[in-house]
């Protein structure tokens, strides 16, 4: 029974439903999932429908895999060794450039492993990785140790890797386009990347960056913002230069945390240009709340999240993701997105985070260079599914640790005995 051919009475979310799907007191029906060879084959409401001989799922929760559109596997739990570890953003640097010079491609082979390993059980079928580039001459111990495992790991986590390049490496336009030769080479999985940030800010590195980047078609992964400074303009800037270039692939921005500290119509302003280009938005909660407006012994006044409701209301795609896991920038984690997203209902005030916001947690094709255009389907898709044993929709993600994963339609982790038919 490991692998049911039918999942009756299915609570699938209100955004992976047609708009002409029945509902009953304003709440979406339950749904039939037929599997047929690891795909699924059809979703039908499971009303007017007679029990069949597959798993009866009385109203569990549903979801498809989840992608991790954000991560550290280079830095993941490297906290257990460091000493105390400075507040804030720069501080989680300074640490981690001190624990680097100890990282060999065993080291960080085990630690990627462990990651990607704790991925896979909680569901995850998509994880991109961002590794840091801190020289223009020399290949990061973690970037062929990333390749390797992309490879190992196909056929169960598809895994990206972004060569996160500090900004000042553009500055050569020369010395632009090679990096991001070295990065195409590596393999269509690889994105080039940069940190974005006032400290290093420079508009010309930006533009070598992206105009490297679509010399060599190559898509874009950036640490955008990362700070509460309302004079931080890598986000407005980037969605100029996409469109004053003409660029063709998918952008995606990470963080963009001043957008919370400018003046609304600033910050508005911004955001319209950025639904006008090929970027996507993705918010990394819980990094940002233990990063932004940290002093020692003293309570943080800002939350650090960027505008999640703005962007979705505009329809920017929009996720959230782990980020940094057991490392000297969050001390928290498990590599399991929907983490990521309780700590997002709470801090950004979200409301149905199940029928509405679970898909900022199942949208892969929102990293692909030209996202899909019609609207999101299990029908035809890997029977790569998640049910929540012990939630409701209502309280969801609470109660989200006890879960079934199915992989191709197979029971990977969890135990799936109580909808076994008697």
């Amino acid at each position: 029974m490991n692998a049911p051919t039918l999942l009756d009475n299915a609570r699938l979310p209100r955004w992976l439903l047609p708009a002409d799907w029945p509902q009953r007191h304003g709440v979406p029906e339950l749904a039939r999932i037929a599997i047929e060879a690891g795909r699924v084959r059809s979703v039908q409401p499971a009303r007017d429908i007679t029990p069949g001989a597959g798993w009866d799922l009385a109203g569990t929760l549903a979801l498809p895999a989840f992608v991790d559109a954000h991560t550290h596997l280079d830095k993941a739990f490297t906290l257990a060794r460091m000493q105390k570890v400075q507040p804030g953003l720069l501080g989680a640097i300074d640490a981690m450039l001190a624990d680097r010079v100890h990282w060999t491609p065993a080291d960080v082979r085990e630690r990627a492993s462990r990651g990607l390993q704790w991925a896979w059980a909680c569901g995850t079928a998509h994880v991109r990785t961002h590794v840091d580039w801190w020289e223009p001459d020399a290949l990061p111990t973690a970037w062929p140790v990333m390749a390797e495992l992309a490879q190992e790991w196909a056929g169960r986590v598809r895994l990206e890797q972004v060569a996160l390049i500090k900004l000042p490496l553009f500055e050569d336009a020369s010395q632009a386009l090679r990096l991001a030769r070295q990065v195409k080479a590596t393999g269509a999985h690889a994105l080039l990347g940069g940190f974005v940030h006032s400290t290093n800010w420079s508009e010309n590195a930006l533009r070598n960056l992206l105009l490297a980047a679509q010399a060599c078609e190559l898509d874009i992964d950036l640490h955008v913002d990362e700070e509460l400074d309302a004079s931080a303009v890598g986000l407005q800037t980037t969605a100029r230069l996409l469109r004053e270039i003409g660029y063709e692939g998918r952008v995606v921005c990470g963080h963009l945390c001043a957008l919370a500290a400018q003046p609304e119509a600033q910050a508005f302003a911004t955001l319209d240009a950025v639904a006008r280009a090929p970027i996507t938005v993705v918010s990394l909660p819980a990094t940002n709340l233990l990063l932004q407006d940290a002093v020692t012994g003293r309570t943080p006044r800002q939350r650090g999240i960027t505008l999640v409701k703005e962007a979705h209301a505009r329809g920017i795609p929009l996720l959230f993701a782990s980020d940094n896991v057991q490392d000297p920038f969050c001390r928290l984690g498990s590599f399991a997105p929907v983490e990521a997203l309780g700590t997002a209902a709470l801090v950004a005030q979200l409301d149905e985070p199940f029928d509405t916001w679970s898909q900022a947690l199942c949208r892969s094709d929102w990293l692909e260079r030209t996202p899909a255009t019609t609207a999101p389907t299990l029908v035809g898709a890997k029977a790569d599914l998640v049910l929540f044993t012990q939630a409701d929709r209502h309280g969801w993600p609470s109660r989200s640790a006890a879960r079934v994963v199915l992989r191709d339609g197979r029971v990977t982790h969890g135990d799936a005995s109580p909808f076994f038919p008697e």
